[in-house]
């Protein structure tokens, strides 16, 4: 079979959304993915009003996400969609993964993975029983400097991993913002719509997951201080944790979005025997590299003799910069690839073989329901 364009359903994203316009722009970007379908929003006429938006034909315009895997999955291949893109607040992971997997469709996911760990833990099993492909949008392990700094660790550079800290700090819940209608925060602080975490689940796993990501570790015991600041909120505006990994590692997370002022530094900090190395995702095209016995090194993307992970995640020449966006649709070109190849026949490129999945997505649900625990435990510590 001749190679193609992947064909794109879309569960959410309409009207009004954000994350679904990122997801559709980082799918586009490399010509692989083309939108062909979706159900929009909950709301039929939403959808088909979002529908228009995107120039696609009524039919392939649907009122629910049952209705368009049941109605795609009767077209013929390469004319149905080949994957569901799910980009609707956390309570509407879970239906739509499961469906499509037992319909026969790949999935792209947005995190957490779901509501909780029963639904975390059905979907993984689904996934190997299947053998579909699942990718799950922790974005940030896209940008090259972090596949830079996953090698360096892989290849011993740092020495054995000592110290780990991870902080996302943000400001835009400093204020009761769910009481505005502000349609992000509305769901964002909703137990029923978010989960058993807010900064956390939203946040908390990007930081969770980017530490394990570079360092290889995992975490294997935690102590969590969660607070709702700001009176009246149900679920945490910020976080404190303290971490211990599986080789010895002691490290500490903090996830907040009542850091007043404060836009989107996520940020990590790893050291080891032989040295250290700071990278923060409001600067990403560069990786501060500390040693013990000579001066810092300023590693950036595109330039010198980087590991071949990092050059493979690179788009385009250096002093260009690479940000949000391109990350992003790292993780769908890599994505794409591992579908083409399997409609192909034929065994993916390892180097694109390396977007965050449905295990990852278990992880992240883990950390969350122990971060809970934890923080509401008079032991504290609380094994991972």
């Amino acid at each position: 079979m001749s190679k193609r364009k992947i064909r794109m359903g879309m569960v959410g994203g309409g009207r009004g959304a954000f994350i679904g316009g990122v997801h559709r722009m980082a799918a586009a970007l490399d010509g692989q993915v083309e939108l062909v379908c979706g159900a929009f929003s909950s709301n039929p006429e939403r959808s088909r009003l979002s529908g228009e938006d995107f120039y696609l034909p009524t039919e392939r315009v649907y009122g629910s996400y049952a209705e368009m895997i049941e109605k795609e999955k009767q077209l013929p291949l390469g004319e149905r969609m080949d994957f569901v893109s799910i980009v609707t607040p956390n309570h509407v992971h879970y239906g739509p993964a499961k469906m499509a997997l037992q319909n026969g469709f790949h999935v792209v996911c947005d995190k957490p993975l779901c509501f909780n760990m029963e639904e975390a833990e059905e979907l993984v099993a689904l996934v190997e029983e299947t053998g579909l492909i699942f990718a799950l949008t922790h974005n940030y392990t896209g940008y090259p400097m972090v596949k830079q700094a996953r090698a360096m660790i892989e290849a011993g550079e740092l020495g054995d991993i000592r110290k780990v800290v991870v902080e996302y700090p943000q400001g835009w819940l400093s204020t009761k913002l769910e009481d505005t209608e502000q349609k992000q925060a509305d769901w964002r602080t909703d137990p029923s719509r978010s989960g058993i975490a807010g900064a956390m689940g939203d946040i908390g796993t990007h930081a969770e997951n980017l530490a394990e990501y570079i360092t290889g570790l995992e975490i294997t015991e935690l102590c969590a201080d969660l607070t709702a600041f700001v009176p009246g909120r149900q679920l945490d505006d910020d976080g404190n944790v303290l971490l211990r990994f599986n080789n010895g590692a002691k490290g500490i997370l903090h996830a907040s979005q009542i850091s007043a002022g404060e836009e989107n530094d996520l940020n990590i900090r790893v050291y080891g025997t032989k040295g250290g190395f700071h990278w923060r995702q409001m600067e990403p095209n560069t990786l501060l590299v500390k040693w013990l016995d000579k001066p810092v090194e300023v590693r950036r993307t595109g330039v010198g003799d980087l590991y071949p992970t990092a050059t493979a995640h690179t788009r385009i020449p250096a002093g260009h910069p690479e940000g949000y966006l391109e990350a992003f649709a790292n993780i769908y070109r890599n994505f794409a690839h591992c579908v083409q190849a399997r409609l192909a026949g034929e065994t993916p490129d390892p180097l694109l073989m390396d977007f965050p999945g449905v295990k990852d997505g278990l992880r992240g649900m883990k950390f969350i329901e122990k971060v809970v625990a934890s923080s509401n435990s008079k032991e504290k510590w609380t094994k991972f």
